[in-house]
Parts: structure tokens; sequence; C-alpha cells
């Protein structure tokens, strides 16, 4: 039977209402020039798609972040044999999401957008793909997904879960609309004590809180995609050279990281910068620095090999951080010149890849901070201090090696968060086969 819920207040339907027009003709806009808009279109504003299997585990993972978050958690119950549904707001979540798991599960693995949250389309949904269990990924938490999965049995759980301060305080504006959506969470696994102390201080039930830790410590890279930095390293004939990659950047990150790079080179003519733009719809810009700054254009884009002469290549391809990661010698981790926040430098970390970030790292303040304490990464204010500091590991390559061992240690010292959450899973899985 339905359960009597609590629906999200009529002035946040009053406003999708507003918004959804407007959103979907700025996406129906973009799919006339770029391919790969048209399925956002088709997934996030109308649910026709063939479904590959119902009653999978639902995972929601916004963007890259979540996705690699969330990446040990879908192959765990891929590896069980438990169909897993996984859906993206955002096509880099999704090409991530797809490049870890497509091929290799082609008939348990199933990535599509999340629809747009509002009651008619989160009930098709459900109505079409009848999840067995509702998994979200760190913060992102919609009232009419939570209200219609609760409404129909659906136990949820929100795992690895932070909330800062500053978010605590948006969502604090708006209890009418938070206060619901914690009760209909079934369980809240809280990455540290603070941000389960937020959680409950919005509404949760302490009762459903319990501090895990982040199983980001828990990450590990996929063996096809080290398999295939190997073979990369081999045919690219890269043994020997230093590579420099520039990971997951914004605007004006390339810019300053490009005019700055000559100091290497000028020092060590064989290095190699590997540029990694965030998002695929600024890959075009970025190539148009590269040539400005007097550099001759290699893309992944277009199969080029790096050679012998290649000083910048362009890794515009989507869903292959990883393998740029394992073929680093060392990495700069983006959005921390600019004001984004910082991504997660725990993925060139897990690979003893040595890291360096700006000062901008309010996403991963934490984890930054541990991991500097340890050693492992360096905080520099501009790209000219960055290239002092690659310049630096690139002349004594032993203190390279010391930053990386000891980011190693810092990841083994937290892991068993994913151990952890997966056992409150498993109890919410076994209490809905008794329902």
């Amino acid at each position: 039977m339905p359960k009597p819920v609590q629906q999200p207040p009529f002035w946040y339907q009053f406003l999708l209402a507003i918004i959804v027009p407007l959103y979907r003709l700025r996406v129906w806009q973009r799919s006339r020039l770029q391919a790969d808009y048209q399925a956002e279109v088709i997934e996030r504003f109308q649910i026709t798609k063939t479904v590959n299997n119902t009653r999978a585990i639902w995972i929601h993972a916004v963007s890259v972040g979540e996705t690699n978050a969330a990446q040990p958690i879908i192959e765990h119950f891929l590896k069980q044999g438990q169909p897993v549904l996984v859906t993206n707001t955002t096509r880099t979540g999704q090409a991530r999401a797809k490049a870890l798991f497509a091929q290799n599960y082609p008939d348990l693995f199933e990535a599509v957008f999340l629809p747009v949250d509002t009651v008619g389309l989160m009930q098709q949904f459900l109505q079409r793909y009848q999840p067995r269990l509702f998994i979200l990924i760190e913060t992102e938490l919609w009232p009419n997904a939570l209200a219609q999965t609760y409404q129909a049995n659906i136990p949820s759980i929100l795992l690895n879960a932070r909330l800062s301060e500053r978010s605590a305080k948006g969502y604090g504006k708006f209890g009418r609309l938070t206060r619901p959506m914690l009760a209909q969470l079934s369980c809240i696994a809280a990455q540290d004590q603070a941000t389960a102390q937020r959680f409950i201080a919005l509404g949760a039930d302490a009762k459903k809180v319990v501090v895990t830790g982040s199983v980001k410590f828990d990450i590990q890279p996929p063996d096809h995609l080290l398999e295939h930095a190997e073979q990369l390293k081999h045919d690219w004939q890269l043994q020997g050279r230093p590579i420099l990659v520039a990971a997951s950047t914004h605007d004006p990150e390339e810019a300053q990281i490009l005019a700055q790079f000559s100091k290497v080179l000028a020092q060590f003519p064989q290095a190699i910068l590997i540029v990694v733009p965030r998002h695929p719809e600024r890959f075009e810009r970025v190539a148009q620095l590269i040539q400005q700054q007097g550099y001759t254009l290699f893309q992944r884009s277009q199969q080029q090999e790096i050679q012998a002469e290649t000083q910048v290549y362009l890794a515009d391809s989507m869903g292959e951080l990883w393998l740029w990661y394992a073929l680093a010698s060392m990495a700069f981790v983006g959005g921390s010149f600019s004001a984004t926040g910082g991504h997660n430098p725990l993925e060139p970390v897990t690979l003893g890849v040595p890291v360096v970030m700006g000062e901008h790292i309010f996403n991963f303040q934490a984890i930054v901070e541990q991991l500097m304490q340890a050693g492992a990464l360096t905080q520099v204010n501009n790209a000219e201090a960055l290239m002092q500091m690659w310049l630096s590991w690139l002349q004594q390559p032993e203190l390279a090696k010391q930053a990386g061992i000891a980011g190693l240690k810092v990841m083994q010292a937290n892991q068993g968060a994913l151990a952890r959450q997966l056992g409150l899973v498993e109890r919410l899985l076994v209490n809905e086969k008794g329902l």
C-alpha cells in the first residue's frame, strides 16, 4: 500500500512549472548543435527509453565526482549479479559511469539522465523502472524524487553524505522543503561527525544518521583502464618522459598553466602536459588556447597519439580521467585556482601520484588538509608557483616519490567506509525482502 507522504510545498511545484519549459528549450537548442545533448532531451523530459532491468538498485550520482565515489558501490552489486541503474544530472557524470561499467556489464548496468524533478515524471520513472532501493550519493536531494520514492515504499539512503556549513545554511532557509526530504530518507551515512550534526540540526532523525567515513578512500581505478594506460606507455613510447597532468580544469586555469609551461620545458624538454578540461563544452576553447600559446595541437578526440615532438596533449574525451592519472608523473587537480572549490585529489593519490592544488579547495577541505599534513599534497597560489613545484619534483624525483607514498599511506589508513556503508545498504535490502 502507498504510504501517506508530505509533498513538497506549492511554491516549489510552481517554480518548477516556470523553470522546466525554459530549461527544456535551452537543452533542445544545444541538441541541435551537439548530438550528445539529444539523449538528455529524451531522458530528462520524457520516460520512453526501453528498460534493461526492473527491480534494480537505483544509484543517483550527480556528476563525475559523485560517480567516482559511487564506483566501488556500483561495482559491488554488479559483481553480485544485481542489476544497477545509475542516474546522473551531467553528461560528464554519465560518460564516466558508462566508461567504468557499460562494457564489462552490458546486461546488468544501465545509465540514464535523472528526469526533471516533477511529480509526473518521477511517478512515470518509478513505474517504468520499479527500483528495489534508491541510493543517493553525497548531497544532492530532490524533493519530488524522495517524496514519490517514499510513497512507493522504496527505501532510500544517502551514502557518503557531506554537507558543508555553507550548504547547511542554504538548506536551513527552506525548512518546509528540507525537513520532509530528510524524514523520507531511510538512512544517512555521513562522512564525518560535523556533517552528521548538520543533518540532525536540519531535522534529520538522529537515529537514522550514522558516521561511516568517506568511501572515497576505498576507491580503486578500474583494471581495464590501468591496462590501457600501460599499453599507451608502450605504444606512445612514454617511458622516461615526465608526464604532467592538469586535470578537471576550469576557465581560466588552462590559459594560466599553458602560459607558464615553457618554464618546465626549458629544463625538461621531453616533458608532456596533458590538459583535461572538466566540461566538454569547453574542449574547443581549450584547443584554441593551446594553439594561441604556440603549441602544436594533439587531440584525443581525433585519435591522435602523443609523439616525440608533442609538448601539450588535449584530453578532450569523456570518461577517461583515470587513464590520464595512470599516465601521470605528477598532477594538478583543477577547480582550485578558480572559485569552483576544487575536485577530488584522491583519484591521483590512490595511484601514487603527487598532487598540487590551488587555494580554493572548500569542496574537499578536510581531505586536502589531511593530505597536506601527510606531505602528499601541496597547495600553491598560482600557475607560476605550480610550475616551480613541478620543477622541484622533477629535479628531485625522490621528493615526488615520497609524496606519492605518503598519499598511499593516507588512503590505507582511512579505508573501511565502503564496508560500513554497504552494510547499511544490505540491511535495507533485507528489510525490503520482508515487506
